[in-house]
């Protein structure tokens, strides 16, 4: 493949979890991602994460003093290179090869504002490679609109001007998305995952490890949840009716995936690479 030509971020926060992000650093290493244009935010990380950030050669590397949550380091990450797209991005991922090329080519085709590759999330035991080669070409062109996920997702620049950037609570823990994603639900941005580009998600490494550190039971919630209801203004009938109209919209292009390409654009590998469940 050429110089990929589009003009580009990419940001991750982390908290710990150093084998993760390895794994996830790697993944990009065998791309072609420019190393020149990665900005790195570490969240008070103590397990010799900030030290090894500082040797990758990345754009820039911030280092915050403690856990400012996911809004703040989003936000540090799109600031401190701006360009006409940022990706935003899990530490706990490893990205099939040529995922960028085609995440910003289809956002691009699409005229997508927010568009996301898609996933599978569970266990990394089986070819990501192989699986990607085939779903890519077997969906090709695909797009499941109104439905990008937090995981990783490309955001082209007038979105920060139509409805603003995260929020920078850090009691928000985990619910910086769902009231992002309202807000472009609400102006009518358009987005969508897309079957072009894909990459494994082994699934809320960091929140389950904060849980840990906190004592937490793996059911409750890191975020302050009625923190989260303030913010994102609504009723609870809104919340309930939003809620309804997302289960619809998986439903029914759940639905369409499978009987069209046989698989859909968010995989769960559940016991191994024969047993998926389809999201």
């Amino acid at each position: 493949m050429g110089t990929m030509h589009h003009d580009y971020t990419l940001t991750f926060a982390c908290y710990n979890q150093l084998d993760y992000t390895q794994q996830f650093i790697a993944s990009l290493r065998r791309d072609e991602v420019d190393f020149s244009r990665v900005v790195a935010v570490d969240n008070g990380s103590s397990d010799g994460t900030r030290q090894w950030l500082q040797t990758q050669g990345f754009g820039q590397v911030i280092l915050n003093s403690r856990n400012l949550g996911c809004g703040v380091a989003w936000n540090q990450g799109a600031l401190a290179i701006q360009s006409k797209w940022t990706i935003v991005m899990n530490n706990d991922v490893v990205c099939a090869k040529g995922w960028l090329r085609s995440l910003l080519q289809a956002a691009e085709d699409h005229q997508l504002q927010i568009a996301s590759p898609a996933m599978v999330e569970g266990e990394l035991n089986y070819d990501l490679e192989d699986w990607a080669q085939k779903a890519s070409e077997k969906m090709r062109g695909y797009c499941r609109h109104g439905a990008p996920h937090a995981v990783c997702m490309a955001i082209r620049e007038d979105v920060w001007s139509e409805i603003g950037y995260f929020l920078p609570i850090p009691k928000l823990l985990g619910y910086e998305d769902s009231i992002f994603f309202q807000r472009a639900s609400e102006n009518k941005l358009r987005t969508a995952t897309v079957a072009d580009a894909w990459l494994h998600h082994y699934g809320m490494t960091t929140q389950k490890a904060l849980k840990l550190e906190r004592k937490m039971q793996e059911r409750d919630s890191l975020g302050d949840r009625n923190l989260m209801k303030v913010y994102m203004g609504q009723s609870w009938w809104g919340r309930k009716l939003m809620k309804s109209r997302a289960n619809r919209l998986a439903v029914t292009s759940r639905s369409h995936e499978i009987t069209n390409f046989g698989r859909t654009v968010h995989a769960l590998n559940k016991e191994g690479a024969e047993v998926w469940a389809w999201l």
